[in-house]
Order: C-alpha cells, then sequence, then structure tokens
C-alpha cells in the first residue's frame, strides 16, 4: 500500500497530458459563456433593451452579486463534502453545467409586459438562480486544478490553458454580439421603436441558445479528459477544519485582498465596455477590438505565461503586471472622445497587465491550498477556492453596482419604447471615463501595495508541499506498521 501510496505522489508530479490541458481550457470557456455574457453585456441589456433604470440596475447586482459570493461558500462546503466514483469535483460540472448554461438564456430573456414590480422581480430571481448555478460549477472547476497536479510548471500550463479558454469565450462573445449591435443601431433612425427593442432582443435570445450548445460540448469534454491524480488523506473536512485551515492561511488572505483590488477595477471596466465603445469611440461595433485588447489580448501572452513565472516567478510578475494596469487606465481617461487609435493602444497596455494579473491570481490560488495543508495538516480545496471566489463575488458585486450608479449618477437615459436610442448628456461620458479608465488605475495601485507583503514565492512553496507529502507518507507508513502490528 505504501508503494501504491508513493506512485500516486509521483504521478501527481507528472506531465499533464495535452487532453487534460485542452479540457481545463474548455471548462473555462463554457464558464465564460455564461459569466462574461453578464458581466460584459448585462448592464446594457437591462437598460438598452429591458429598459429599466441604471439606478435599479445599480442596486441589483449589489444585492444578488453579494449573494452569490455566499453561493460560492456554499458551493465550496458542498464540493469539501463530496466523494464519489468519478471524485470530488467532475460530479458537479456534470450535472449543474446544462442548467447553468439555460439559466443564462433565461436572464437574457426578461418578459415584456409584466409592468415594473414584477419585472424587477423577474430579474432579481433569474439572476440569483444563475449565480447559485454558477458557483456549483465554477466552485468544482476551479478547485480541480490542485487536484489534478502539485507541479508548479504543470500548475503554470493548467492556469495558461484556463486562461486561454477564458478569454477564447470572451472574445467569442464580444465578436458575436458587438457588430450585430452596432448594425442595428445603424438603422435605429429607420425603425420604430418596439421593433428596434424587438430585434435587439432576437440578438441576446438567438446567442444564449448557440451558447447552451457549444457550452454544454465543452463542459462535457471537461469532465472526460480532466481527472484529479493528488492523494488526500480523508474524502470530507469539516466546518471546524475548514475555518481552522483558512484563519491560518495568511497567503490566501493577501491574495485575497489583492484580489479585492484588481478585480473591483475589473468589474467596473466590463459592465461599461459597450457604452465606452459607443458613446466615446462613436461605435459599439468597437466593443469587440475593446474586448480583444481588453481580455482577448491574454491569447497571446498566456502562453508565455509559464516561462515569465519561471524567470521571474509568479509574486513579482503579479507586481510588474500591476504597473501596466495603471498607465494603460490613466491613458483610457485621459483619451479625448474618438481618438480611437490613442485608446486602443492604452487598451493593450492595461489589456496585457490584466492578462498577467488574472493568470497569476489562478496560478497563485491552488498554492494556497497546499499552505494550508501544510500549516494544518487538512487539504481542503473546495473551501479555500470558494474564499477566493467569494472576494471576486463581493468585487463584482461593487464593481458592477458602481458602474451602473456612476452611470444613474451622470444621468444616463436608459431606452424605452417611444426613445430607443435616447441621447446622452455630457455627465454621463464622463462617468463612463471615470469607471472605464481611472478607477481599474487606482485600484491596482491599491492592490500592488497589499500584496507587498505576499509570503509564498515558489521556491518557499515547493519546500511547503515536499514538506506536506513526506508527513503524509510518514503518517501512512506508521498507520500501516500498526496494523502489521496488531
Amino acid at each position: 500500500m505504501t508503494t501504491a501510496i508513493a506512485q500516486q505522489q509521483e504521478a501527481a508530479r507528472r506531465p499533464l497530458r495535452w487532453r487534460a490541458l485542452v479540457g481545463y481550457s474548455l471548462g473555462d470557456f463554457g464558464c465564460n459563456l455564461a459569466f462574461s455574457l453578464g458581466s460584459t453585456f448585462l448592464l446594457y441589456y437591462y437598460t438598452d433593451v429591458a429598459g429599466l433604470t441604471a439606478a435599479s440596475v445599480g442596486t441589483m447586482f449589489f444585492v444578488v452579486r453579494l449573494w452569490d459570493a455566499f453561493a460560492d461558500v456554499l458551493a465550496g462546503r458542498a464540493v469539501d463534502r463530496t466523494m464519489t466514483r468519478w471524485g470530488k469535483f467532475r460530479p458537479f460540472i456534470l450535472f449543474f453545467a446544462v442548467p447553468l448554461l439555460f439559466m443564462s438564456f433565461l436572464t437574457f430573456r426578461v418578459p415584456t409586459g409584466l409592468g415594473d414590480a414584477a419585472t424587477l422581480l423577474y430579474v432579481y430571481v433569474s439572476y440569483a438562480v444563475l449565480g447559485l448555478l454558477y458557483s456549483l460549477v465554477n466552485i468544482p472547476y476551479g478547485s480541480l486544478a490542485s487536484a489534478m497536479t502539485q507541479s508548479v510548471h504543470q500548475r503554470a500550463k493548467l492556469v495558461a490553458s484556463r486562461t486561454l479558454g477564458a478569454a477564447a469565450g470572451g472574445v467569442l462573445i464580444s465578436y458575436i454580439i458587438a457588430p450585430q449591435i452596432s448594425d442595428l443601431r445603424a438603422q435605429k433612425d429607420t425603425l420604430p421603436p418596439d421593433v428596434y427593442l424587438d430585434q435587439a432582443q432576437a440578438i441576446f435570445t438567438n446567442i444564449t441558445l448557440l451558447f447552451l450548445l457549444l457550452g454544454s460540448i465543452a463542459f462535457g469534454l471537461t469532465f472526460l479528459w480532466c481527472h484529479e491524480t493528488v492523494v488526500r488523506r480523508s474524502a470530507s473536512v469539516t466546518v471546524k477544519e475548514t475555518f481552522a485551515t483558512l484563519r491560518q492561511n495568511r497567503p490566501l488572505a493577501i491574495l485575497c485582498g489583492a484580489s479585492f483590488f484588481y478585480l473591483l477595477g475589473y468589474y467596473t471596466v466590463t459592465g461599461a465596455t459597450l457604452y465606452y465603445a459607443t458613446y466615446i469611440l462613436g461605435d459599439p461595433g468597437l466593443a469587440f477590438q475593446v474586448a480583444l485588447l481588453s481580455t482577448g489580448v491574454q491569447i497571446l501572452i498566456t502562453p508565455f505565461c509559464p516561462k515569465l513565472i519561471a524567470r521571474f516567478g509568479k509574486k513579482t510578475l503579479f507586481q510588474y503586471a500591476g504597473v501596466l494596469t495603471v498607465i494603460g487606465g490613466v491613458g483610457l481617461f485621459l483619451t479625448p472622445d474618438g481618438m480611437v487609435w490613442f485608446a486602443l493602444v492604452c487598451l493593450g497596455i492595461k489589456g496585457v497587465g490584466f492578462s498577467l494579473i488574472n493568470t497569476m491570481m489562478f496560478a497563485l490560488e491552488p498554492d494556497t491550498v497546499e499552505y494550508g495543508e501544510w500549516k494544518t495538516g487538512v487539504r481542503s480545496e473546495g473551501a479555500t477556492y470558494a474564499i477566493f471566489s467569494f472576494t471576486r463575488k463581493v468585487t463584482q458585486s461593487i464593481g458592477g453596482a458602481a458602474t451602473a450608479w456612476a452611470l444613474a449618477l451622470g444621468g444616463y437615459v436608459s431606452a424605452t419604447a417611444e426613445v430607443a436610442t435616447p441621447d446622452q448628456p455630457g455627465s454621463a461620458l464622463l462617468a463612463i471615463k471615470v469607471v472605464f479608465g481611472l478607477v481599474p488605475a487606482v485600484a491596482a495601485v491599491l492592490a500592488m501595495i497589499v500584496f507587498v507583503t505576499y509570503p509564498l514565492t515558489d521556491e518557499r512553496f515547493r519546500e511547503v508541499r515536499d514538506e506536506s507529502e513526506a508527513r503524509k507518507a510518514a503518517l501512512d507508513h506508521a498507520v500501516l506498521g500498526d496494523r502489521g502490528a496488531v
């Protein structure tokens, strides 16, 4: 049995097969067909298609996305209490992925003629259920990385593949939606307002149905091609053990603190993307180029991340990337209206920075799992990732709401059945530039200050991992010795 355990530990550090990397990439591709679609286009859909006010949407985002954060913790507990013949994580992907994608369709299908109160109730309920289903898929998916390998290099590959999948999903969404909205807005003066809104609704309906098909295939391949190899001493983790692990996990606390500020800036940007393209750059069709340079640049940057990590280390690279985010964000705020080329340059600079930051966040989180196990003797992938994701959801709650509230404060005018494409005041345009450029720059500075004290360098991680594995091997050997003595 000791030999079998040693073989499992060795397997947990072997190079991953290409199918495992592709399968893991497809998992985040599927997640982003629901997540990025909502974070990038849902505010626009609610104000310019469903006709809700920016203020009411901002409040809804804050409340429901805060609920999403607690849903992450519930999902993490469910994961840590689960063990099946398929493992701890894959069953959640198998059973909840399709309902998640179908709920995305319903979220972008707000019924007409319900009245203000009933419409808001539908929006709150549908978005809350979407968030719960997303947690039940994304928490186990994110936790899966720490169970697939314990190799620093192989985890870097997993994170790179994940980032590529997420970027591909985000680019595909903007590539499909932005040109259709641009073409429709070009016809705004020739179409009756009710026809315009019906056609806008049809765009989102058809796209979410397409994503239901594509996402189901992607998640199915993730389930088939990704497997757990890391040895664990127990199948489930108690609530007491979970909180003991998290309370003593200083690297996780610092990572969550830095991530809070970075992501606060990111989520203000995603909700404002289509507004920035439409009202600052002058063409909603440019939302594709904006998305390509903001997040799609990850497709070019991510393949180099494993080598960059090997050269600089995750902590140093994380800090360098913040500087690029600040430069690009300030440039976007100062960009004159209609100066597309300058905005695209700034987007490229900021996009490289955030691509590295996002990759590093997901590369650092599995390391904190190993640290928590080394510190307490308990391995709690689900709870650790849930706390990390909890932080992301809180920032999504605040960032998404802040964007909507900023628009409302700036006097943004929502669509109505009488005026489908109203003109916007200068104060609304200033609000768009603030949330799209200045907020992420300030947030990045705060994040870098927090992350200075992060203690888990790559060298320290290897020491922690090796010591933890040696403890488990010694404990298993002692248990076998006791049994032999009996």
